[in-house]
C-alpha cells in the first residue's frame, strides 16, 4: 500500500491519490484546528476547570480561532513558495510546545494570549494543507475523507474530555491536542511531495472565476459561523433546557459518530449528482435540525437535533471546501476557504458569547443561527450551479 519514490527521496510514501495519504492529509489539516472538533469540550472545561465565565470561555475560543485565520491568510501566500513538509514539521512542535505552557495558565487573559499564538501556528498548518489536499486528483473526496477524521475523533473528545475534567483539571484538554499533534509528527514522512506545478483537474482552469469563489467563500463564513456559535454552547443550551451533563455528553459524543454519515457520503457519492442539489436538500435538512434545537427538554429530540446537524455540516463543508479547491490546483483558493472558514468559526461563539452575556437566551441563539444558515444556503447554491455547468 505504500511505494517507494524515485531515488532521491529514500522514503517510502503513501501513493498520493490513495485513501491512504487522504486520511495522513486529513490527520495533517486537522492537528492545526483539532481543538475546534472539541470546542464544546474545551469551552465547558475552561468553565468548570478554571472558572472561567462564558463571556471569557468563548473570548479564549475566539481568540484561537481567530489567530488560526491569520496564519490561514499567510498561509495564501506561502503555499506555492515554501517546502510544505518542512514548515509542517516546525509548527507541529510548536504547537506542542504552546499546549504544554497552556496547562500552567489560570489567567483569562494570559490564556488569550497563549490560545491566539496557538491559533497562528495551527492556522498557518491547516492552510498548507488544505492547499496540497487541492492537488490531488479528488479534493472533494479527501475533503470528506478530512470531515470524516475530526468528527469521528471530535466526538471521541466531546464525549469523554467533558467527565476527565473535574477530575484532572483543564489540563486534560490540552493534553489531548498534545497527543493528536504526536500522532500526526509520525505520518508527516509518508506524504508524498505534491508539487504546485502539476495540476490535475481543469474545471476552472486558467484565470480565477472571482464572483463564484467570493459566493462560495461567502457562504463558507456564514455557515462555520452559525454552527460554531451553537456547537460552542451546546452543552451550555442542554443543560439550559434541563439535561443532565453526563447525558448532554453522551449526546454530543454519540451524535458525533452519528454524523460521521455526512462525509462518508461525500466520499463514496462524490460530485456524481452535482453539487447544487445535494447541498439545497441537505441545508434544509440543516434548517430542520437547528430548529429541533427548541424542544431540547425532550432528550431524544436533543439528541435527535444533534445526530441531523451533525451530518449535514460535514456533507455541506465537503462539498464547500471542495468547491473552493477547484478555482486554483495550485492550492492557493483552497487556502483562502481555510482562512474564511477560520474567521467564521471564530467569530460564531464570539457573537453568542456576546449575546448570553448581554442576557439573551439560547433560543434567541437559535433564532440567529437558523437566520444566518438561510442566508448561508441562498448564497452558497449560485456557485454550486457554476461548477454543476462546468
Amino acid at each position: 500500500m505504500i511505494e517507494t519514490q524515485d531515488s532521491a527521496r529514500r522514503w517510502p510514501t503513501a501513493p498520493p491519490d490513495g485513501v491512504l495519504a487522504g486520511i495522513m492529509l486529513s490527520f495533517l489539516a486537522t492537528a492545526g484546528l483539532f481543538y475546534v472538533n472539541i470546542m464544546a469540550a474545551i469551552v465547558d472545561g475552561l468553565k468548570n476547570g478554571l472558572g472561567f465565565t462564558d463571556s471569557q470561555a468563548g473570548n479564549v475560543a475566539a481568540a484561537n480561532i481567530y489567530g488560526a485565520a491569520l496564519g490561514a491568510l499567510v498561509a495564501i501566500f506561502l503555499i506555492k513558495r515554501v517546502s510544505w513538509r518542512y514548515v509542517a514539521f516546525g509548527l507541529l512542535l510548536t504547537l506542542i510546545a504552546i499546549d504544554l505552557a497552556s496547562m500552567v495558565i489560570i489567567s483569562p487573559v494570559a490564556m488569550i494570549g497563549v490560545r491566539l499564538l496557538h491559533g497562528i501556528a495551527g492556522g498557518l498548518l491547516v492552510g498548507l494543507s488544505y492547499g496540497v489536499i487541492a492537488r490531488v486528483k479528488n479534493p472533494d473526496r479527501t475533503f470528506g475523507i478530512l470531515l470524516f477524521v475530526q468528527f469521528g475523533l471530535g466526538g471521541l473528545g466531546v464525549m469523554t474530555l467533558p467527565r476527565l475534567v473535574p477530575i484532572y483539571g483543564a489540563s486534560v484538554l490540552f493534553i489531548a491536542l498534545i497527543l493528536f499533534s504526536l500522532a500526526t509528527l509520525m505520518m508527516l514522512p509518508f506524504l508524498d511531495r505534491y508539487p504546485a506545478n502539476q495540476p490535475h483537474d481543469k474545471t476552472m482552469a486558467g484565470p480565477v472565476h472571482w464572483k463564484p469563489l467570493l459566493l462560495t467563500l461567502g457562504a463558507i463564513f456564514l455557515f462555520q459561523a452559525a454552527n460554531m456559535g451553537l456547537l460552542a454552547y451546546i452543552i451550555g443550551l442542554g443543560i439550559d433546557y434541563g439535561l443532565e451533563r453526563d447525558y448532554v455528553s453522551t449526546a454530543l459524543g454519540l451524535a458525533t459518530w452519528v454524523a460521521l454519515a455526512g462525509p462518508l457520503v461525500v466520499i463514496f457519492m462524490g460530485v456524481r449528482f452535482g453539487r447544487f442539489w445535494p447541498l439545497a436538500i441537505v441545508m434544509l435538512l440543516t434548517l430542520l435540525g437547528t430548529a429541533a434545537f427548541l424542544w431540547s427538554a425532550n432528550p431524544v429530540m436533543y439528541l435527535l437535533a444533534n445526530c441531523g446537524t451533525g451530518i449535514t455540516w460535514g456533507m455541506v463543508m465537503a462539498y464547500l471546501l471542495g468547491m473552493a479547491a477547484r478555482f486554483d490546483k495550485a492550492g492557493r483558493t483552497a487556502a483562502a476557504a481555510g482562512f474564511v472558514s477560520k474567521v467564521g468559526l471564530a467569530s460564531g461563539p464570539l457573537v453568542v458569547g456576546q449575546m448570553l452575556a448581554a442576557g439573551f437566551s439560547y433560543a434567541d441563539m437559535l433564532y440567529a443561527v437558523f437566520a444566518l444558515l438561510v442566508l448561508s444556503m441562498v448564497v452558497m447554491l449560485f456557485p454550486a450551479a457554476i461548477l454543476d455547468r462546468k
